[in-house]
């Protein structure tokens, strides 16, 4: 196989495919990444048998042929050879000895047989959907954060796919909130529900580029979701099992309603943190009288407290909650001003819009008397 490449294709096309490959494994060959050119185009692969991304890779075929190499080696290499413009050729022969060159570098490195390779799944297209890439990066970065980093339940550890019609709705959660986003599709689509691993997610948002006029197309397997993209494809297992029932969750009914100013809102939550120490457990205390909201904080730093003007409808309330909670969700909504909906100090709050675009919901924390006052 011989090949040639601008090194900022190929440093592109391994930083790609690099997001796939395991940290631990018991298969040596699943710790590279696939030059595949034995067709008339290149492909870059790599899986951890989990999750799978292949993409293409302008470049010249000089001889046609496949290898398996080091991924942390070979990406390493690329990252420091030459200029980003210089010309990069790779080449090995029929004992998988490789030979990378550029400029006045050349470096010798045992590849693998590249037919020892596992290739990605193969998945049937006849269930998708398509969306903007723009779409599908905000939804996952306004849901993301509401995910469970710990494997004791694995269906925290996913997101909800939802497709109902021309909707498609996205939920994540972690036993103390959760988030949901809504958008509206281009087409309707048969109904379909998946479980997508939070990893998987990450991986695509830093992948896409946000673009608007660049659509996604998801297609959903039995037990895989494929995404396709620029000239990239991520197969990833989905995760089994029945998801929560998420609408039992949500209610309309509230006994206070205020409207705030989100940044205001956020910036104070964000100054009471000043004084938490890493790690430590403190609620903010919102107190909620006519046209004002009160937050106090109290720790072993200090004290602050601080008030809002809020428009609001209902009863008074005092109620706490953890502020790393209420900070997550307020990043990322995108509205000037929000609603925020109140039952009882025991009871969950929803931040949500009129169209129920983004709902967020927070359990609060239990206060005592001492920390009320």
């Amino acid at each position: 196989m011989k090949l040639t490449f601008q090194k900022t294709a190929l440093l592109n096309g391994i930083n790609i495919v690099l997001k796939a490959v395991p940290s631990k494994t018991t298969m040596p060959i699943l710790e590279c990444i696939l030059i595949d050119a034995s067709t008339d185009e290149i492909k870059l692969t790599a899986n951890d048998m989990e999750l799978g991304i292949e993409t293409k890779v302008e470049g010249d075929i000089l001889e046609k042929g496949k290898i398996a190499l080091d991924a942390k080696l070979f990406s390493e290499i690329a990252r420091k050879l030459s200029d980003s413009d210089s010309l990069v050729t790779i080449e090995s022969d029929e004992k998988f000895n490789t030979v990378i060159t550029c400029e006045n570098s050349v470096f010798k490195i045992q590849g693998k047989d590249g037919e020892e390779f596992s290739y990605l799944p193969y998945i049937e297209r006849n269930k998708n959907i398509t969306l903007s890439q723009f779409s599908l990066k905000e939804v996952i970065r306004q849901t993301i954060f509401s995910i469970s980093v710990n494997d004791s339940n694995k269906m925290m550890t996913g997101e909800l796919f939802e497709v109902n019609g021309d909707t498609l709705r996205v939920v994540s959660l972690d036993g103390h909130r959760m988030a949901i986003r809504k958008i509206v599709l281009k087409d309707e689509y048969e109904s379909t529900k998946v479980i997508v691993p939070g990893k998987t997610l990450n991986e695509i948002s830093k992948i896409l580029t946000g673009d608007n006029e660049k659509e996604v197309q998801i297609f959903f397997g039995a037990n895989h979701i494929l995404f396709e993209f620029d000239d990239t494809i991520v197969v990833s297992r989905l995760i089994e099992g029945e998801y929560f029932k998420v609408d039992q969750m949500l209610s309309s009914d509230y006994e206070t309603r205020i409207v705030i100013n989100k940044k205001e809102f956020l910036d104070c939550i964000d100054r009471a943190t000043l004084l938490v120490r890493e790690g430590e457990k403190k609620p903010i205390i919102i107190e909620i009288t006519d046209n004002s909201m009160e937050l106090r904080i109290d720790s072993a730093m200090g004290s602050m407290n601080e008030n809002i003007d809020i428009d609001k409808e209902g009863k008074d309330i005092l109620i706490g909650f953890n502020p790393r909670f209420l900070i997550d969700a307020l990043k990322v909504i995108d509205d000037e001003t929000i609603s925020i909906y109140l039952v009882n100090p025991k009871a969950p709050c929803f931040i949500r819009d009129d169209e129920e675009n983004y709902t967020y919901l927070i359990l609060p924390v239990n206060i005592n008397q001492n920390q009320a006052r």
